[in-house]
């Protein structure tokens, strides 16, 4: 079960934020088709008809839940040369992350992954992952093949998304050590999708 959204003093701002933050916990665990209005709106404590007032529909309330508030896209903080361990650390609690970013791409991933087949929010799907990660992370590499290798990062990112949602990797003990192995050999796998081919 969903727990509700913490009850705050409404205002737009905080009750547009609050239907958002509703939708995203919904959509990440229910595919589109099965989330309704009414059970967003709920948990987010406002009536019904907020939802449609401030975002028109539920295919516009779904496209939102997949852009980032501040405008910061997947790559935000990452450079050239970092970009593998960028990716694999989105999966990794770290003291210099800010405070929720991981938890914020990894429900995108997951809301990706349970509504990527329907039919009305397949396309949104696509519109989104070609613009906010295909052709930003294509954009960042050199060399052949850049729209592929984009590809395979994200088939990764999608398989790590599974392997979060399945198994709960995040909330597995883990020593120093072992999160340590664990980061270089996810930072191997990017680097070995996002490199280009040796001659």
């Amino acid at each position: 079960m969903i727990p509700p959204v913490t009850p705050r003093h409404r205002n737009a701002v905080a009750t547009r934020q609050a239907i958002l933050a509703s939708a995203r916990k919904h959509f990440a665990r229910e595919n589109y088709e099965n989330v309704g209005l009414r059970e967003i709106a709920g948990h987010a404590g406002v009536d019904p008809a907020l939802v449609s007032r401030y975002f028109g529909s539920k295919e516009a309330l779904f496209r939102e839940t997949l852009r980032d508030e501040d405008e910061k896209d997947i790559l935000d903080g990452a450079t050239r040369e970092m970009l593998a361990q960028h990716f694999a650390r989105l999966f990794l609690e770290k003291d210099d992350a800010p405070p929720g970013e991981r938890d914020i791409h990894i429900e995108r991933i997951l809301i990706l992954l349970h509504s990527i087949g329907s039919p009305k929010a397949g396309q949104i799907i696509h519109d989104a992952v070609q613009t906010d990660i295909l052709d930003p992370v294509s954009q960042e590499l050199d060399g052949e093949d850049r729209e592929m290798r984009a590809a395979m990062a994200l088939a990764v990112l999608m398989g790590m998304g599974i392997m979060h949602n399945m198994l709960s990797i995040d909330t597995l003990e883990c020593s120093p050590e072992e999160d340590a192995r664990f980061e270089k050999r996810l930072t191997r796998i990017f680097a070995a999708a996002l490199e280009p081919m040796d001659d």
